[in-house]
Order: C-alpha cells, then sequence, then structure tokens
C-alpha cells in the first residue's frame, strides 16, 4: 500500500480522497498472493482538492482560538474511485496508518477524531458501515445519495454536501421552468445515479412533465453500454437529457455521442459533472454545449491559491502526489533510486516553478467542502475537550490525560456542531447529518479565449424565503451556437386555442393530438385538456378560441322593417278617423242614415285601434307589453268584427222584416246591433281575462330557434287560450260571412251585405294565411307577420265596407238619395 499520505499531530483526521481516476488490474493465477492495486491516471484537480484538506489542517493548528495547544495530524489515502482500496484505506486509517488490521488499532499514537470523505456515495456507504460501527464520526464533502441520511443505517454519517433529495427537487423544477415537458434520463448503475435519478424522475412526473427515455450508464461494463445509449439519445426526439453522474462515468458515453456525432441535444447537469473539468474541454463542444446543472455552491478561501502556488517536491519530499503533480503540470520526469528514465526524457530538476499556475484559479466544487468539513471536525473536537476541562477537577488523576476523548463523545458533539465561517456563512447539521441545501446553477459558455466557462445564471436555496428559494436569469444563459431562445423539448407540439389534447392510447400524457373542439365549444388556452360551452348568451367565433355575445334579436323601431311598420300603423290610423269626419259631415245623407250612422262610426273608430294596436308587437317586449298586448288584439278585433256582424244582422233582419205578416218587425231596432256588439265583445273579454289570470303571457329569450341568436319575444303562456282567442274571432268572421253572403241578393241599390261578403272573405283569407306563416317564420319575422296580418285585415274592412260609401259620398253625391237607394232612381 503506497498511496497514502501523512502529518503528524496530537490528534488525526483521516481523509479519503480519489486522486486517480483508474485502477490497474493484474490477472489473478490463484499460484500466488495477488499484487496491490495499483492507481493510475493522475487527476490534478482532485489533488488540489486534497490540499483542500491539508491547508484546513495547518491553518486550524496556527489559529490560537481553536484547538490552542493541540496540533491537528491527517492520514490521507487515495481510493482511485474503487470499492477495494476504500475498504483497505479506512482500515488503514482505522488501524493507526501502518497497516491494515481490520478491528484492532495496534499502534499506539495519536487518536483519530474522524474520517473526511469519501466522495463517491457508494464508496462513502462503504465507509460509513464500518465507520458507525466504532462510532466514528464522518463528514463527506462530495456524497450526494439520499440513502446516506437514513441515520438508522448510517449512524456516525454527516456531509457538507446537499441531499439528492433537493437536488431532484430543483432539477425538476428547473425542467418544468424551461417548459420541458418531454426529456430522456440518463443515470450511473450506481447507488449515486439510481437514487438520484428515480427521485428526479418522480419530482419530473409530480411536476406535470414525461419522461421519454430512462437508461442508465453500465459502469460495470468495459465500453459502459455506450453505444446503446448513443443510439437511443440520438434517435430519441426529446432535446433535453437530465444525466445524474459522476464525469469520469459520463466520459464514455460522451466519448460515443462525439463518434456519431449527435449535437442538438440540451443537457441538464448534476453537480457531479456540472463543473467538471474533465468534460469541459474544446474537444467535447459541439456535443455539451449549452449545458446547464447544478453545482455545489461554492464559497472562497483565503490563501488557499497562495498555498497552492508555493507547493513545492522539496517541502513535502514524502508527497508522492506532490511529485505526480510536478510531473504532469510541467511535462517532465523525477528520477527514482533503481530506475533509468528512457533517453530524450525530460528530467525535472526542482527548479521549475509553479509562479502563478493558480492565479486564476476559482475555488473547485467539493473543495470549499472539504474545508469546512475539517473545521466542523475541529470545533466538534474542541467542544469535547472544553466539556472535559470542564467538568474534571484539576486535581482527578483521571483527567491529566488532556487528548483522552472516545469517538462516540466527538460523534455526539457534531450533532450540535455550529460555527461560522470567514464568510459569514453559517454551518450546521439537521437531524439526518445534512447541511441546508444551497446549490448554484450554472450554464456552460465559451469564451472569446475559446475555453468553457461554468457561468453562475442562478441559484437553489432550500432555505430561502418563499419565492426566492428557484432563482434562474434567463438572459443570462446561452443555449446551443449562442442563441439565447430557450430550445424546445416536448413529444406533441402545443395545440393551440380552439383546439384539445387528445390522449394516444400506450403513450404517455405528453404525447398527444390536437383535435378541433365540438360545434358549439371552445378552448381558450394553449394545451387545453377540455373544450368549453360558452354561456348561453354567448357562442364560439370561427376560431373556436373565445365566446362572443349573441345577436338579440327583436322587432325593433330603429330597423327598416320595424320602423316601415310603425309608419304604416300610424298612417293607416288616420284614415278611419278622417273617414269619421266625412261620415259626421254627412250624417244625414240617404246613404249613411241607410247604413246605421252609429254602428259604421263604431267600427271606424275600432278600426283605427286595430291600426294603432300593431304598435304594441314592435319594441323590445317588456313585459306589461307581453301581458297586454295579444288581450288588445283581441278585444279591439272583436268588436270590430262584432260591428261587423251587427251590421249584417241588420241587414238581414231590415228585409225580412218589410214582407208581411213578419214577425221580426219588432228587432229592427238599434237594439239589436248594440245587443249583438255587447254579447260578441264580452265573450272574447271572458276569453281574454281567463287566459290573463291563469297562464298570462311573459316576456323570454329563446335561444333554442335560431342557433347563435337570442330571440327575445313573448311567450303567450298558453298557446291553446292565444288560438282560442283568435279562433272567435274567426267564428264571428264566419258567421258575419255566412249571413252577408245569403243576404247579397236581396233588392236594393246599395245592399251592403255584398261589400260585407267581401271584407269578411278578405278578413278570413288573411288569418287563414297567417296560421301557417306564423308557424313557419322565426323570430322577428313571427312578429312581423302578425302585424302584417293585422294591418292587412283592417285594410280589408276599411277598403270593402267604407270605400264605395265615401266613393258616392265624394264624387256620386247623386245617388246620395232615398229613391237611389231603394231602386226607383232614373235609369
Amino acid at each position: 500500500m503506497n498511496e497514502y499520505l501523512s502529518g503528524a499531530g496530537d490528534v488525526i483526521i483521516g481523509g479519503t480522497f480519489s486522486i486517480h481516476l483508474g485502477i490497474s488490474y493484474s490477472e489473478n493465477l490463484f499460484t500466488s498472493k495477488p499484487a496491490n492495486l495499483k492507481c493510475q491516471t493522475f487527476e490534478s484537480q482532485r489533488y488540489q482538492n486534497m490540499r483542500a484538506m491539508i491547508f484546513a489542517v495547518e491553518e486550524i493548528n496556527s489559529n490560537p482560538d481553536l484547538l490552542p495547544n493541540i496540533s491537528l495530524g491527517f492520514q490521507i489515502f487515495d481510493t482511485c474511485v474503487g470499492t477495494r482500496l476504500t475498504a483497505e484505506g479506512i482500515f488503514w486509517v482505522m488501524s493507526g496508518g501502518q497497516g491494515s488490521t481490520p478491528n484492532y488499532r495496534c499502534h499506539k499514537g495519536s487518536p483519530l477524531a474522524g474520517v473526511i470523505g469519501d466522495s463517491g456515495s457508494t464508496r462513502s456507504m462503504l465507509m460509513a458501515h464500518m465507520l458507525g460501527l466504532y462510532r466514528y464520526p464522518q463528514v463527506s464533502y462530495f456524497s450526494t445519495s439520499s440513502l446516506l441520511s437514513d441515520r438508522t443505517q448510517f449512524p456516525s454519517f454527516f456531509r457538507t454536501v446537499p441531499s439528492d433529495v433537493f437536488q431532484s427537487r430543483g432539477m425538476a423544477q428547473l425542467v418544468s421552468y424551461f417548459n420541458w415537458t418531454w426529456v430522456g434520463l440518463l443515470a450511473a448503475d450506481n447507488d449515486y445515479g439510481q437514487d438520484g435519478i428515480l427521485a428526479t424522475k418522480t419530482e419530473i412526473l409530480r411536476a406535470g412533465a414525461c419522461v421519454a427515455f430512462i437508461e442508465f450508464i453500465l459502469i460495470s461494463r468495459a465500453d459502459s453500454n455506450a453505444p446503446h445509449l448513443s443510439r437511443v439519445i440520438a434517435e430519441s426526439n426529446a432535446n433535453v437529457v437530465v444525466v445524474f453522474s459522476s464525469d469520469i462515468n459520463f466520459l464514455p458515453v460522451v466519448e460515443e455521442l462525439l463518434k456519431h456525432n449527435v449535437t442538438g441535444k440540451s443537457w441538464v447537469a448534476s453537480e457531479s459533472w456540472s463543473t467538471s473539468a474533465l468534460l469541459s474541454k474544446q474537444r467535447y463542444w459541439g456535443i455539451l454545449q449549452s449545458t446547464i446543472g447544478f453545482s455545489i455552491h461554492s464559497g472562497q478561501i483565503p490563501g488557499f491559491t497562495e498555498f497552492l502556488n508555493a507547493s513545492h517536491p522539496q517541502k513535502t519530499p514524502d508527497d508522492i502526489f506532490m511529485i505526480e503533480f510536478w510531473e504532469q503540470n510541467f511535462g517532465c520526469k523525477w528520477e527514482r533510486p533503481g530506475t533509468q528514465l528512457p533517453k530524450g526524457t525530460r528530467h525535472c530538476t526542482g527548479q521549475e516553478s509553479l509562479g502563478s499556475t493558480f492565479s486564476g484559479f476559482n475555488v473547485l466544487r467539493g473543495t470549499y467542502n472539504i474545508y469546512i468539513a475539517v473545521y466542523a471536525l475541529a470545533w466538534a473536537l474542541q467542544d469535547v475537550l472544553t466539556h472535559k476541562q470542564m467538568v474534571c477537577p484539576k486535581s482527578s488523576g483521571r483527567c491529566t490525560e488532556t487528548l483522552a476523548f472516545h469517538p462516540w463523545e466527538v460523534l455526539h458533539s457534531m450533532k450540535s456542531v455550529r460555527f461560522r465561517t470567514k464568510e459569514d456563512k453559517d454551518v450546521y447539521f439537521d437531524p439526518n447529518g445534512d447541511i441546508p441545501a444551497l446549490y448554484d446553477i450554472v450554464n456552460w459558455q465559451m469564451s472569446s479565449s475559446g475555453t468553457i466557462r461554468h457561468v453562475k445564471v442562478g441559484s437553489y436555496d432550500v432555505s430561502a424565503e418563499q419565492g426566492d428559494t428557484f432563482v434562474v436569469n434567463t438572459s443570462a444563459i446561452q443555449w446551443a451556437a449562442g442563441d439565447t431562445q430557450v430550445p424546445l423539448s416536448v413529444c406533441s407540439q402545443s395545440c393551440s386555442p380552439g383546439f384539445r389534447k387528445a390522449a394516444i392510447r400506450g403513450k404517455p400524457a405528453c404525447c398527444f393530438l390536437c383535435v378541433p373542439c365540438p360545434q358549439g365549444e371552445i378552448s381558450n388556452h394553449t394545451d387545453s385538456i377540455d373544450c368549453l360551452r360558452c354561456p348561453w348568451d354567448q357562442l364560439p367565433n370561427v376560431q373556436q378560441d373565445r365566446c362572443l355575445p349573441k345577436t338579440v334579436e327583436f322587432l325593433s323601431y330603429e330597423e327598416p322593417l320595424g320602423a316601415a311598420l310603425v309608419a304604416t300603423s300610424v298612417t293607416s290610423s288616420t284614415i278611419p278617423v278622417a273617414l269619421l269626419r266625412i261620415f259626421s259631415q254627412y250624417k244625414s245623407t240617404a246613404i249613411i242614415r241607410a247604413n246605421n250612422y252609429s254602428l259604421s262610426c263604431l267600427l271606424l273608430g275600432s278600426l283605427s285601434l286595430c291600426f294603432l294596436c300593431s304598435l304594441t308587437f314592435i319594441g323590445y317586449p317588456q313585459p306589461g307589453k307581453c301581458l297586454l298586448r295579444q288581450v288588445a288584439f283581441g278585444m279591439v278585433f272583436a268588436l270590430c268584427v262584432s260591428c261587423v256582424l251587427a251590421k249584417t244582422v241588420t241587414v238581414v233582419i231590415a228585409f225580412k222584416a218589410t214582407k208581411p205578416g213578419s214577425s221580426l218587425r219588432k228587432w229592427t231596432g238599434t237594439k239589436v246591433s248594440y245587443f249583438v256588439v255587447g254579447l260578441s265583445v264580452l265573450i272574447q273579454l271572458c276569453v281574454c281575462l281567463t287566459w290573463l289570470s291563469s297562464f298570462p303571457p311573459f316576456p323570454e329569450l329563446n335561444i333554442q330557434t335560431q342557433p347563435g341568436i337570442i330571440i327575445v319575444q313573448c311567450n303567450e303562456g298558453s298557446p291553446t287560450a292565444f288560438w282560442c282567442m283568435l279562433g272567435y274571432l274567426g267564428l264571428l268572421a264566419t258567421i258575419s260571412f255566412i249571413l252577408a253572403f245569403l243576404a247579397r241578393q236581396l233588392p236594393d241599390n246599395f245592399n251592403e251585405a255584398k261589400f260585407i261578403t267581401f271584407s269578411m272573405l278578405a278578413f278570413l283569407s288573411v288569418w287563414v294565411s297567417y296560421i301557417p306563416a306564423s308557424l313557419s317564420a322565426r323570430g322577428k319575422y313571427t312578429v312581423a307577420m302578425e302585424v302584417f296580418a293585422i294591418l292587412s285585415s283592417s285594410w280589408a274592412l276599411l277598403v270593402c265596407i267604407f270605400l264605395p260609401k265615401c266613393f258616392i259620398i265624394l264624387f256620386r253625391p247623386e245617388l246620395n238619395t232615398r229613391d237611389n237607394l231603394m231602386g226607383r232612381g232614373k235609369k
């Protein structure tokens, strides 16, 4: 075993680091003891991480306020990313640093306070199982698996890096923030990758996104299953891939992607490779450009850069890692006893100077965590020693050993340790041994000099106030080819308003078809799951993405049809008034006296009201208007038709009574006419009152007759009552028509029965035609049809009954004599 480094001190702190990234295995023939494993592929940045522990130890030793009069030492072992070497290393540290003796510390010396390590979750679990048996506190600086928070399995484990539980939530929130609903998941096939990616998958699905594929990097295979993974990533239509892996495990996949030139993907990196120098090379830029990911929040370590630049093999001759670092940094080789360097090899002289090699050095991911991990152990140890000095009397012999402490005492103190760093950061551990989660969100960008920079573009701080937990500066992010537009990663393109999402059988919810909303329904936002019906008073527009108010329709005064009917009604109503004046002026003439002057005046007045009652059908249907318009129409027309009926009855009786011995002589007075009118109107009044008291008409909004139109109309309440009222008018008109038709041949030069016959025939024709016309008409045209029937029937009565009389009165006065009416005029 030779991959270790020691430093003397009163109390020892152990440390395990993966300074090398590989192990060379020798063939085991089972004929001799297997050779020791040999590490290979030195990684200078990981060596710098290890130097952070040494720097922290030396800084504490020079601090008079922390562990005064006590010096810390260290025992560091290189695990080379291997579990076997991890086990050997922890046995070596627990055995005192002079061989590996399981379960026994056979070398007396400085006590072990705790262990810093490891970087990998799997290796940390292996260490935690062994260290937990003896209650040695273990502080990992880079193991993030959520399984390590289980205090039952790992009672002595702490870490200065957040658990993957928080990272998984943050990565899912990052995916949701950029509206990526179709992502691929890739993870290393170890505890870190499996646990992390499954937690991330759960959080992504919970956020509403879908997983296109989930694949694992098989680190146990020589090719890491990279050809298959490259093919899956290339063939998937997911443009975003979330990778939960270390850089060394992800590297074979990147090489395979580079080999097949698989570009155009956006990568979401876990903290294990989000700032990796191994992958941040120009060679991989075409594959990994626009990577965005979570990195451990890094703080500043004052003086650390100068400490690194002052490193030299002559200062630490036993540090074989420094020799490897020197050889790698300057491209030379040191001469070793018993070995001869090949010709042409450049020799290291020791005169080389690091100078300002680390002048631009930013604290690497994990370096700061190592620094505060050492301080956490130091503060816990001081708490233990201070407590011992307080409880032990100075005269007590059992307290003479200042450094007599047990591992579990340091472990107990670690649970409550709390201190502030030089940059005023509060450090403490929760009951699970975790520190408050704080991540930097970094974006890979190419600088003008051609180097890849990890630019901080946001943060994820679970301890921040609500609303500030997740912060991203979108404008600072550079995507592929320097584009500032967020790339899309969806299984199906969004459904625009007017469409809804329809699931595809056998596919995740993020894969769907866009189908138009059914007739009468809308969707007013993108990716609508369901279409909505418009309110009853609205209807969809052509695009079916919003509801528009329906057209409200009624026969108004402002529209041409309504205005024409109003003008016709008002004008027509003046004609009977004018005729009434003529009748009044010529009431003493023979033709007016022969045709019952009083009934004629009553008929003319009722006709004027008939014309005017049509106005109640025009305009917005108010409750009072709906209640009275049909009743007014029925009563006025009942009066009008009953007058015609009375005239007809009078004519018949008058001619029949002239026969000798006729019993009708006593009915020739005006009382019969008034009785007929009164009785006819009274019957109609009873019908109307019954209608109004039982089923009164009321205004309503009709949305069924014409789609897209609200017809404001009067509901007649009882159609039966309406047709009874109208039928009664038809009955009166029919009786008048029959009587007038039978009396048309009676001898007289001016037999009014002839004109009544024509008037009733026209009246009945209009209203018989109205019935099918009203049933076929819609909306305002139904009302217009009734108004037209009212005007037409009124004009029929006016023209047929009064026009011949007025013609004789005004233009043929010579015919307006008694002799002429009796048929005795000149021939």
